[in-house]
């Protein structure tokens, strides 16, 4: 069960629940099944079930898009009816690989997470890039142009918003690795994006704890972002521990709504939303209950 209470940094507490993993906390993920196939990208428009490639005005000609996928049971809200909460997504950093068998390539195209977390249905899920404006393409590593990057985020949610019944007061925004240290690091870099979130999942590596090879990787700097966060609440995954994370915000955000969710598995990974797990079962029920109380009736 989930218990987030302002002031208080939460640790979710997870009881195995299947037999192959009994005694084996250091099990690899990759020995699960998986449960859910991530959809290909499809041509033609945007239609229920399907995902594709968009390009936002402004950057025609450019090597350069983000992927909707809009939910199996989608359709257009009319005029007063619920609107369509959404997950918007951050990839990895490119090239990356390890012995346990995990790899990520970089590409928004290949995110993972808000599919996983939503099941394919009732969540509209765009994965976006980040904006390398000199090479007119996505930067398979890092940020690119940090404030570009920014800047595409918030005109694409508006355009998933105003043209395909996007819920503009239950927006999430989630990533992994490169990905979870840009929730703060690109979704709080300003006052205009930080707006946009009604709630933050990142998964794997957090803003501030530790110090990287890019501008402003600092806890001072990462601070000074995390303070646009407010009161709303982050629901934050790791492989194995979270303690770093956890004391980082004790001493820079000690009021902020935080909930810990260490995952018993060392892979660094995002396919653990595709496994029929409790620690899907336990994020999912956080984003069920903070869309809850942010969507439209």
């Amino acid at each position: 069960m989930l218990s987030v209470c302002r002031g208080e940094l939460v640790v979710v507490s997870v009881v195995l629940a299947f037999p192959t993993l009994a005694g084996a906390e250091t099990a690899n993920l990759h020995s699960l099944k998986s449960d859910l196939i991530v959809p290909e990208l499809s041509d033609g428009g945007p239609a229920a079930g399907r995902r594709v490639r968009q390009t936002n005005t402004g950057y025609e000609g450019w090597e350069l898009f983000h992927t909707l996928y809009l939910p199996a049971d989608w359709r257009l809200p009319a005029a007063g009816e619920r609107r369509w909460p959404v997950i918007v997504e951050y990839p990895g950093n490119g090239g990356y690989t390890n012995a346990l068998g995990d790899e990520c390539t970089g590409k928004p195209e290949d995110c993972k997470l808000g599919y996983g977390l939503s099941g394919g249905k009732g969540f509209i899920w765009v994965c976006l890039p980040f904006v390398d404006p000199a090479g007119k393409k996505h930067a398979l590593n890092w940020w690119g142009d940090a404030d570009a990057t920014a800047k595409y985020c918030v005109q694409t949610v508006r355009r998933i918003c105003d043209e395909f019944g996007g819920d503009p007061e239950a927006v999430v925004l989630t990533g992994f690795s490169r990905g979870a240290i840009a929730c703060n690091y690109i979704g709080l870099r300003n006052d205009e994006i930080a707006k946009l979130w009604c709630g933050l999942m990142p998964h794997s590596h957090y803003d501030g704890v530790r110090k990287w090879p890019h501008a402003d990787s600092d806890a001072a700097s990462a601070a000074a972002r995390l303070a646009r966060l407010g009161d709303r609440p982050q629901f934050i995954s790791h492989e194995m521990s979270i303690d770093a994370t956890r004391d980082f915000l004790k001493q820079h955000a000690p009021e902020g709504k935080f909930t810990f969710l260490p995952l018993p598995f060392p892979n660094h990974s995002d396919q653990w939303v595709l496994k029929d797990i409790p620690e899907r079962r336990q994020a999912r029920a956080w984003l069920a209950e903070v869309v809850r109380k942010r969507s439209q009736p």
